[in-house]
């Protein structure tokens, strides 16, 4: 924009011990150390003694033009403020020495200290940011505001949010920051940049906290899509965040930046991708009406009591045999990607004194599981189930049928398609979704590449996984509409896929989906195991030429462009719509 680098008035509103504001400052200070050298040598390197350059004041005599006092804080812990403080005189210190290398024939005098730094010591959630420093005078925030979930915000933070998002429960806390830098930018063309964790603009939480800042006129500048950060900061925690460029000043070389490359767009939504606004609220049905329900599977509730691994199920049967009519598999994300066994005890069509007078062994467990539920909080799922302690929670209300399709709520983003699976008379506990009475068809469109690019862009993530959930993704997802061929053509492919998983044998749905999904950056020697093991070629290509059977029956030919999947699916959705945005 042209701005002299001595304008470059910045604030970082949660500096924590100064880490954004020091590196600013010394990328600035290099910058003009460059040009302080080119100055004071000529083109044959040979110094030049018409630059005038005079010890004294730095600032006026020197030409150094940046400044710490360009650069203003606040942070709510006062041990950092002070760090953050003495952090910037250490920058300033040690630029001075460059540029004392820089015009050898000056010597220039750092001591004693006459900047300031404007560290404040504050809630930046509750102060107005004009008393640090005026809107007007400010061109750059910066910062990464604190990394918190919205369901683990103690009291204070509750209230810190509420201040600004009212009675809105499902936005992070870093959202608090977005808000508070739009009002302070309103009328000022102040450009913003945070690292942020990448769930505020995965599900739920994207309408909420962007609808109404592009309402008034915010844009997103420019967006990194997720990457894995490892920060000194927080003690090489492992996060995974974005970063996200915003502001209400024209720019029209809007960038995306991923997996090391970048393009130019015309466009960023709140999604962070090159698609105009279409926002994704929670639906409690299908928007799809003639499509299966998806429903969260069952929480036992019941200290373990309803539950048994294969030890406990095969030590019951001996002991009494006739208890194994109550014994059905019952299947979480271990058990489904990993294959591990595990049991319940599915007493739903036997009453309380059937079992206490003809099987006493079962009747125990339910005994124990009466007397844990009842000494649990009253206010509780498990206390209120106490007068049926031979349930699992929900399961009077859950329909369980000979197919029914089991899908993971989380899911590792790592792999090219999340592992689904058809399952006969199998109990699914809460870590799962299921839909009941589940065809091919349904089998085949929801293991494709249009489902599982749908629940990248839409769904929100916690580390490297994928929360995969019905309210937000599956209900908002538009089926395709095939021809009795096509639909003929996915099943076909649907069944091949469910046949190469077969081949090898004894392999479980995580070794097989590791195995056909692309490398990860920088593979160790365990991935280069995990990952692209040619025994699952027969799989990839079953799943290719189903991503192509689904492709033809949505009546577009992407050649498997992600990119182009998901913009039509969100036209589709747009389309859906319409007639409830009115």
């Amino acid at each position: 924009d042209g701005l002299c680098i001595k304008d470059a008035t910045t604030i970082d509103p949660a500096c924590g011990s100064g880490n954004f504001l020091t590196e600013t400052y010394i990328q600035l200070r290099t910058l003009e150390n460059r040009v302080l050298e080119s100055l004071t040598y000529s083109i044959t390197g040979t110094y030049n003694p018409t630059l005038n350059i005079e010890t004294g004041n730095r600032d006026a005599d020197l030409g150094i033009k940046v400044s710490i006092n360009q650069f203003y804080g606040i942070e709510i812990n006062d041990y950092a403020c002070e760090v953050a403080k003495t952090a910037m005189w250490i920058a300033e210190q040690q630029m001075m020495d460059k540029t004392q290398e820089i015009l050898a024939h000056h010597t220039l005098e750092f001591l004693p200290l006459t900047s300031n730094t404007h560290i404040h010591h504050a809630n930046a959630l509750r102060i107005d940011w004009n008393d640090v420093l005026p809107a007007e005078r400010c061109k750059f925030i910066i910062g990464n505001p604190p990394f918190i979930g919205y369901s683990k915000l103690d009291d204070n933070q509750k209230e810190d949010r509420a201040t600004i998002f009212g009675k809105v429960k499902t936005v992070d806390y870093v959202a608090c920051w977005y808000w508070k830098a739009a009002a302070y930018m309103t009328d000022c063309p102040i450009r913003t940049a945070f690292v942020s964790t990448n769930s505020i603009c995965q599900g739920q939480q994207v309408e909420p906290i962007w609808k109404p800042l592009f309402e008034q006129g915010f844009h997103i500048d420019f967006a990194h899509q997720t990457f894995k950060w490892i920060s000194k900061a927080l003690d090489s925690a492992q996060v995974y965040v974005i970063i996200v460029g915003f502001s209400r000043t024209e720019c029209n070389n809007k960038t995306i930046f991923f997996n090391h490359s970048s393009k130019v767009v015309n466009y960023i939504n709140g999604y962070l991708m090159d698609i105009q606004d279409i926002w994704i609220s929670n639906r409690r049905n299908p928007l799809s009406q003639e499509k299966p329900a998806m429903v969260s599977g069952l929480k036992p509730a019941d200290h373990g009591w309803l539950l048994l691994r294969t030890k406990e199920k095969n030590e019951l049967i001996t002991a009494e045999p006739q208890s194994k009519k109550f014994i059905r598999d019952f299947i979480g994300s271990d058990e489904l990607y990993k294959g591990k066994p595990r049991y319940c005890l599915w007493l739903l069509d036997y009453s309380l004194e059937e079992l206490r007078t003809h099987h006493p062994l079962v009747w125990k467990r339910v005994e124990q599981c009466h007397q844990w539920r009842s000494e649990q909080q009253q206010t509780g799922d498990a206390y209120n189930l106490r007068e049926s302690p031979h349930l699992l929670r929900g399961a009077s209300t859950v329909p369980i049928t000979v197919k029914n399709i089991f899908a993971p709520q989380m899911h590792n983003e790592q792999r090219s398609y999340m592992p689904i699976e058809f399952i006969d008379n199998a109990i699914p506990s809460n870590s799962l979704y299921f839909i009941s009475n589940a065809n091919i068809y349904h089998f085949g469109v929801l293991t494709s590449q249009f489902y599982n690019a749908w629940i990248r862009a839409i769904s929100g993530s916690l580390g490297p996984a994928r929360r995969h959930n019905n309210t937000i993704v599956y209900n908002n997802f538009i089926w395709p509409n095939p021809t009795p061929e096509q639909k003929k053509h996915i099943e076909e492919c649907a069944q091949a896929v469910l046949d190469a998983r077969e081949n090898p044998p004894g392999r479980s749905l995580a070794q097989m989906y590791d195995g056909i999904s692309p490398l990860p950056d920088n593979p160790s020697a365990s991935d280069l195991k995990k990952y692209n093991q040619l025994e699952y070629a027969d799989l990839k290509q079953a799943h290719l030429a189903l991503d192509a059977a689904v492709e033809a029956a949505y009546g577009v030919d992407f050649n498997g462009d992600e990119e182009k999947i998901v913009a039509h699916l969100f036209t589709l959705y747009a389309e859906a719509t319409k007639d409830e945005r009115k």
